[in-house]
């Protein structure tokens, strides 16, 4: 494995780390007081900070010139990787658990998968399908026998709309993972971004700010506005720079594969929180979902099996 594929994977893991946390800290914030910061002014938060921090990070970057093609390109990228995907994501975790939520990131491999072959004729081999049905199942382990006691009866109506906003989200990212990898390969991580962010930003501006203009600011107590600074710093403008770094050196199915981290992570904090204890189903759906990945990482990409002279070498 070449020193660039390490930190494609690197950059992946460290992610999903934050992307994992994200979902429990990001739901304190939106339960405050009876729900004062709202879906929409947490998306707004998100994109417009990041878009103000990846502007002043290019100031100290060597500056791209990008054609219009490519600008119009970027504006599309903005939509589902950004605005779809943020916007849907934070709205449905509102309406929904963070548990339930963990359950809809376990899609993105799948729906990557597909996409990626119809698209990129990526080939679905064995071990790719087996990687993914570890992780599947490991994620799976581990969200079911999570403590879910939070849940009533009378949120599960809300929740189903909340878990299909959540899975919306997905196949939006998926949409991006596998139809921009081009583009995410011709720039650099800030290039894309801060245009990525500036275009998301000015969408959603419109139907944001009258919620976040409501918003009784002095009256956040600091751990409140600690889990808003990290939403918009750690799980927007750190992880969406590592997403073009593991782009540019991994197949779209390996990208989307480390979403199964998230719940793992989710997990570790209710048990460092007290919420919940490490047991002995917990540390096999960690074997599961660490054992899928290495299968979908060692399965044959297109261009490997392209480079075959022999074609009845078996294909795994």
């Amino acid at each position: 494995m070449k020193k660039n594929t390490y930190l494609g994977h690197l950059a992946m893991f460290s992610a999903n780390i934050i992307w994992g946390l994200n979902a429990p800290i990001a739901k304190r914030a939106l339960n405050f007081d009876g729900g004062i910061v709202s879906s929409t002014s947490l998306t707004l938060f998100r994109m417009l900070g990041a878009c103000i921090l990846f502007w002043i990070a290019s100031i100290f970057t060597k500056y791209e010139h990008i054609n219009h093609e490519d600008m119009l390109k970027l504006f599309f990228a903005a939509l589902f990787s950004i605005l779809f995907n943020q916007g849907t994501f934070i709205y449905g975790l509102g309406l929904s658990s963070p548990i339930d939520a963990s359950i809809a990131t376990t899609t993105l491999p799948i729906i990557t998968m597909i996409m990626a072959a119809i698209y990129l004729k990526e080939p679905i081999t064995g071990k790719k399908l087996i990687g993914i049905f570890l992780g599947a199942t490991g994620a799976s382990i581990l969200i079911m026998t999570s403590n879910q006691s939070g849940m009533t009866t009378a949120h599960k109506s809300t929740a189903i709309w909340g878990d299909l906003l959540c899975m919306t989200a997905q196949c939006s990212f998926a949409i991006y993972l596998t139809f921009f990898k081009d583009l995410i390969n011709k720039y650099s991580p800030i290039t894309l971004l801060k245009w990525m962010f500036m275009y998301a930003t000015i969408c959603f501006i419109p139907f944001s700010i009258k919620d976040a203009s409501t918003i009784p600011y002095t009256s956040l107590p600091p751990d409140i506005i600690g889990n808003i600074i990290y939403v918009v710093t750690f799980s927007t403008f750190l992880a969406y720079i590592c997403i073009p770094i593991g782009q540019k050196r991994l197949r779209p199915t390996v990208v989307s594969m480390y979403n199964y981290i998230q719940p793992i992570v989710a997990a570790t904090l209710t048990v460092v929180m007290g919420m919940d204890t490490f047991g002995i189903f917990k540390f096999i759906s960690i074997i599961f979902v660490f054992t899928g990945v290495y299968f979908v990482t060692q399965s044959k990409s297109k261009k490997q099996l392209e480079s075959y002279k022999t074609p009845n070498e078996k294909i795994n």
